[in-house]
């Protein structure tokens, strides 16, 4: 409590330096090539105490997640001279410093050390000697006590020679290979991230109907050719603008950016944010057509959560700044209703087609419907404990369960986007659920926070409906099943066959995986790695565990079509499948006791009802 007290006056005299007088960063990322980022800030201050914040909460990220490991050269000065500075012994983003008489501004300089290729969000890989994806809150400093809405940064960037850029910041001046900013709150400029790189492209995207706003395509590539995007690529995602307005019928960003970084050395994943999206895949992301086809999805998620998760946002989300705990009870959602939305954008705007649309959906179905760990864990325990399941293993993934409130997310609000069409009688459906929730009037960015009560009220308006208790029924759910009731409104069903579907195929050819969860029980690499095996399964009732590495398949040395075949065989074959496995130094055979065939999902139509599907997916925008 006595801290409390002493730093309260000292948080109100900054805010009212901070409001008069921007707090300056220079970064230089001249060195990105290297994996090294430069920067230097001006804080205005007062003499007494003062602390400084590393970004902890990231918006997006869900989790404590960022990079201070990576931080290092550290250095305060004041008139010249250097200031002592203590790292916080508990919370390990906090420095404090004692401001000394004399000084009123502090200029403070890091690095930051980006990682080579790994995994993770802004943690993770994001420099090569082509390309940069910077992240502001990978370096910069904060003063503590002040509502990230209310700093203002005046922010300038050096990128490297001769590289281009783009970015949803607002842009003071440029000269040659650096830019100077706009004055921002702290909160738009971490919202903002920069793209560079040596080979770069830029696709105009056009307008949406209802506003002047532009939208553009930012491509940054580990080599020119990859960013040849083709012609009929780019009308899919002017498509995709079109689609995505139509939804909503508004927007609330003032332009948006999408910024696509094609490497096989970063980490890939998407992140959203209110005017772009950073959106990382491999290099062949845009040229290669089974690269395309597993990639369609990624930017339609990213760009719907303009709308669901930057401007709506969960209460427990929207926190004041980076270093308060944020809370994912509303994940399903921030990422399950996002998830579905952006699936059936997809072929809306003709960035896939109906049969991958329903082969990806009855992929996601038939892995939550072959989940054990259904029993113990309810899709609503894993939005809360999301933090600690972004950074989950792969092995026994379907007895711990992970980030599901994606998937079972949009098995969910397919089962309400059906309700409310059955409920109507055809006239109503989760379109106008989105047009209400997060729709006209347009509006620059800025965040409308909701609770439970708030989803249940807007879906009241659309349809009335218990809708609480269908919400609470799906979300503390321990069923060994998988809710299929939308699926099965909509006119289809799950079915499992010898065969596997196109979709399938080009997914496991592309990422070099063998999958027979709902065989034998075993995902595994095309080179044998065991990623999981299911629990229950013929593989785990006989001890195969992952992590262990097959050898051979019914005494033949393995590669991924033996033992696709050897699966296949099982229903005319006498004996157990054997699997000759390496597992650190030892070797073991396993017998699997298995009969049943090459078992994969599909989604097949239930012809004695009417096909919803079709409607939900067909492209809604006067201009498409």
């Amino acid at each position: 409590m006595a801290r409390i007290k002493l730093l309260l006056p000292f948080c109100v005299s900054v805010l009212a330096v901070a409001q008069t007088q921007p707090i300056k960063i220079d970064v230089d990322a001249s060195d990105a090539p290297r994996r090294l980022i430069h920067a230097n800030m001006q804080f205005p201050v007062k003499p007494g105490p003062f602390t400084l914040m590393y970004p902890k909460w990231i918006p997006g990220e869900h989790g404590p997640t960022g990079p201070i490991e990576d931080l290092a050269g550290m250095k305060v000065t004041g008139n010249g001279q250097p200031i002592a500075w203590s790292r916080d012994l508990v919370d390990m983003y906090q420095f404090h410093i004692q401001v000394p008489q004399g000084v009123s501004e502090l200029n403070v300089t890091i690095d930051f050390i980006s990682p080579p290729d790994s995994p993770g969000f802004s943690s993770g890989g994001s420099m090569t000697s082509q390309l940069a994806m910077l992240s502001w809150n990978q370096f910069l400093l904060y003063p503590q006590g002040t509502p990230t809405d209310k700093l203002q940064y005046q922010a300038t960037l050096k990128v490297p020679a001769g590289w281009r850029y783009g970015t949803a910041l607002p842009i003071q001046s440029e000269s040659g290979n650096e830019i100077v900013f706009k004055p921002s709150s702290l909160t738009t400029l971490v919202d903002s991230p920069v793209q560079t790189g040596a080979n770069y492209k830029t696709v105009d995207l056009g307008v949406a109907a209802d506003g002047p706003e532009r939208h553009y395509l930012h491509i940054a590539a580990d080599s020119e050719q990859a960013t040849r995007i083709p012609d009929s690529e780019a009308q899919h995602y002017r498509n995709l603008v079109l689609e995505a307005n139509a939804l909503f019928g508004g927007h609330h960003y003032r332009d948006y950016h999408f910024l696509y970084t094609l490497s096989d050395y970063v980490a890939h994943f998407g992140l959203e944010h209110h005017e772009s999206s950073d959106d990382r895949l491999e290099e062949l992301a845009v040229v290669d057509p089974d690269h395309m086809r597993l990639a369609a999805g990624l930017l339609p998620h990213e760009m719907v959560h303009s709308w669901n998760g930057k401007f709506r946002r969960p209460a427990g989300l929207a926190t004041p700044d980076y270093s308060q705990p944020m809370t994912g009870e509303l994940l399903w959602v921030y990422e399950g209703l996002t998830e579905y939305l952006g699936q059936i954008l997809t072929p809306r705007s003709g960035l896939s087609n109906a049969q991958d649309f329903l082969d990806n959906l009855a992929g996601q179905a038939a892995r939550l419907d072959n989940e054990t760990g259904r029993a113990w864990r309810p899709l609503a325990d894993t939005a809360v404990a999301a933090q600690l399941l972004y950074g989950a293993r792969d092995d026994y993934a379907d007895f711990r369960r992970s980030v599901d409130y994606y998937d079972e997310g949009t098995l969910l609000w397919l089962d309400a986007d059906t309700t409310i069409r059955a409920l109507s009688g055809g006239k109503k459906s989760l379109d106008d659920f989105c047009k209400l929730w997060a729709g006209a009037p347009n509006t620059t960015p800025e965040v409308k926070p909701y609770t439970f009560d708030d989803v249940v009220k807007t879906l009241n308006a659309v349809q009335p409906n218990d809708w609480a208790t269908f919400l609470n029924q799906r979300l503390q759910s321990t069923s060994p099943r998988a809710p299929m009731n939308g699926i099965l409104a909509a006119g289809y069903k799950l079915v499992y066959t010898a065969e596997r579907s196109d979709y399938q195929k080009n997914y496991e050819e592309t990422r070099k995986r063998v999958g027979e969860a709902y065989s034998i029980g075993i995902t595994a690499s095309e080179d044998g790695e065991i990623i999981d095996v299911r629990i229950d399964s013929p593989a785990y009732k006989a001890g195969v565990a992952p992590a262990a590495k097959i050898v051979a398949v019914n005494d033949r040395e393995f590669n991924d079509k033996r033992l696709r075949e050897a699966v296949a065989d099982s229903t005319s074959a006498t004996g157990p499948l054997t699997l000759l496995v390496k597992d650190g130094e030892y070797y073991k055979t396993y017998r699997l006791d298995y009969h049943g065939g090459a078992r994969y999902p599909h989604l097949v139509r239930d012809e004695s009802k009417p096909d919803a599907m079709a409607d939900i997916i067909r492209p809604h925008s006067a201009g498409n």
